[in-house]
């Protein structure tokens, strides 16, 4: 298969994976403004990659070392929630070593017949990028320990007794792992990645540093007031901060000045129900619900989802985490309960404790007999 592709495009390979190199957009299907998009918002070298700072200094050592040494890196495992940047870590990673990358998912790879294939196309030095790992089957992830370890993958060829394992040599390569989910990597696989870095949310002034990347190179005139605003509203996520910025844009370019200023901010934000804490609408529902419909809680995860009409995946991997992380909302052993943030975000007086059906402590020892006192 041909190499010389025209920017912009990738290959893609029989099992499904494709190789990508880091000035080349993911997808190819996109119109020319998003593979602008994606270009541009994707730096290429960790140079240029705000925040994560010690995870971005762990990460450069390594690949520095391995560079001295002329010799792939170890593997290298990334966690950490949606959005915070570990594609594009994978995609530094393969820059910063000159090595093409090769790209697919934990759920594309159902059989050891899969990863074999991919395995076995790969040329030495090469970077793996399985997004998702942890949702690989068994069978390829048992494949991938001795791949990894060895470099060598055992292709067994026919059926039942008279089946025969037929070792194939691997070209050294590293695997970079994503996950959003590391409690559910098995321990002899996360023992085989020797860098393991987690993200973790960005704080306002680094993404305030990612935002005024985004917009000179989206060559989107910004003042530091709006990007701030947009900053303020992004979850500490870098991905929403940049979508949340290119829908400033288009209101400032349709009904404003052209310029990301506050209040273009304010207005756009506002049309996108996103407000002053980030909460976007699925995230007031929740909270509504909690506090409107069942007194603040404690309720059950699937009454919730059914109450603001939603499946329970969603409540949970979606609003749940970020509203507790800011202490709008509390797990129990019961159920998920509202905390005082969210009455007072809703402008809304909690119920008294009696109203929440919450027993009232006897009062034994007070000096003046109690109720069961003489």
């Amino acid at each position: 298969m041909s190499r010389d592709l025209p920017a912009g495009t990738y290959e893609i390979y029989s099992d499904g994976s494709f190789e990508a190199t880091t000035n080349r957009v993911m997808d190819s299907g996109s119109d020319d403004d998003e593979r602008r998009v994606e270009a541009a918002l994707r730096p290429r070298r960790l140079a240029d990659y705000a925040g994560q700072t010690r995870v971005r200094d762990q990460l450069g050592l390594v690949l520095e070392a391995a560079r001295r040494r002329g010799a792939p890196p170890d593997h290298v495992l990334l966690s950490g929630p949606p959005g915070l940047g570990k594609t594009t870590l994978a995609m530094i990673v393969a820059a910063e070593l000159e090595q093409p990358i090769r790209i697919t998912s934990g759920p594309a790879i159902q059989h050891a017949g899969d990863l074999a294939a991919i395995l076995s196309s790969l040329a030495e030095g090469e970077v793996l990028f399985l997004d998702e790992i942890h949702r690989m089957s068994r069978a390829a992830e048992e494949m991938l320990y001795l791949a990894m370890e060895d470099f060598r993958v055992d292709v067994v060829v026919g059926k039942g007794p008279g089946a025969t394992a037929i070792p194939l040599e691997l070209p050294p390569f590293t695997v970079v792992g994503a996950t959003t989910r590391s409690g559910l990597l098995p321990a002899p696989l996360r023992d085989r990645f020797g860098f393991t870095g987690h993200l973790d949310y960005y704080a306002a002034e680094d993404l305030e540093q990612i935002l005024m990347r985004s917009a000179r190179l989206l060559e989107v005139k910004a003042h530091p007031r709006g990007i701030s605003e947009i900053a303020g509203r992004s979850r500490g996520t870098p991905r929403i901060a940049n979508r949340l910025l290119r829908r400033v844009r288009d209101w400032a370019q349709v009904h404003g000045r052209g310029v990301v200023d506050e209040k273009a901010a304010h207005t756009a934000l506002a049309l996108f129900d996103v407000d002053d804490k980030g909460l976007d609408r699925l995230d007031r529902a929740v909270l509504e619900a909690l506090c409107r419909r069942f007194a603040g809680g404690p309720v059950g995860l699937s009454t919730l989802a059914v109450a603001v009409g939603e499946e329970s995946d969603t409540v949970e991997t979606v609003a749940e985490p970020y509203l507790v992380r800011e202490g709008f909302m509390i797990r129990t052993p019961r159920g998920r309960a509202a905390a005082p943030l969210a009455w007072q975000h809703l402008g809304l007086t909690p119920p008294a404790p009696a109203d929440l059906g919450v027993a009232q402590p006897l009062p034994f020892g007070d000096g003046e007999g109690g109720r069961f006192g003489g």
